[in-house]
């Protein structure tokens, strides 16, 4: 079983060595497996990869990502001209469907509003704006539009194929139950990472518009293959 310190000390070392992250400025801590990164990002890209970064450390059963974003003079932008740039990044993105949605910005912060057919169409909208300069911070409001009732099967195959994408792993150790368009996950994962995994490929299954998440996070659950 790995300690507080020892999950400390790597979330140390992967957010030294991750290329082009500024790791002096943000501090981290951890209790009972639950890491807490705080301190300083010099944009809302950073803060979001420093989160990821940290939950493919082993161990780690859940992130608070407190981490305040303070943006270089030279990153400033006006809300009009980050809008603008927003807008035409999801009309390049040939993924998202850009005429049914809406950008506000407010101080550098995006929201984004409207309605899609897939959960990772809002999921890639989000995406187009994280690394627009002068963002601060992100707000998905995205809808995902009904669709029809998807099978268990389906879920239960989705989840397994992008778990096994990333590693080898044991993909019958997740309980899956289907209420409506609502998918409840149940049972236990190696990593924090592999719980965002199961969790964005149940989004990801057709007629899905929302999941509750209620695996557990053991390090020492190992591959039965």
């Amino acid at each position: 079983m790995r300690t507080d310190s020892d999950i400390l000390k790597d979330v140390a070392a992967e957010l030294k060595w991750e290329p082009g992250l500024r790791d002096d400025d943000i501090a981290v801590s951890v209790r009972d497996g639950v890491v807490t990164l705080a301190g300083f990002a010099d944009s809302f890209a950073d803060k979001w990869r420093a989160e990821r970064v940290a939950s493919r450390v082993k161990g780690v059963r859940a992130i608070a990502n407190d981490i305040e974003v303070r943006l270089p003079s030279t990153s400033e932008r006006p809300d009009p001209e980050i809008a603008r740039a927003a807008v035409n990044a999801l009309e390049w993105n040939i993924l998202v469907p850009h005429d049914r949605l809406k950008v506000t910005v407010e101080k550098g912060w995006v929201t984004l509003e409207g309605e899609v057919d897939y959960y990772y169409q809002a999921e890639e909208a989000e995406r187009s704006v994280r690394h627009l300069t002068g963002v601060k911070g992100a707000t998905n409001l995205i809808t995902v539009r009904s669709q029809p009732t998807p099978s268990v099967e389906e879920v239960k195959r989705r989840i397994k194929e992008a778990l096994q994408r990333g590693a080898e792993f044991d993909a019958d150790r997740i309980g899956v139950e289907v209420q409506g368009h609502k998918v409840l996950l149940n049972g236990t994962v190696r990593s924090y990472a592999e719980l965002r995994d199961a969790e964005r490929a149940a989004r990801n299954a057709p007629g899905i518009i929302d999941v509750e998440n209620h695996l557990t996070v053991d390090p020492t659950v190992f591959s039965a293959v």
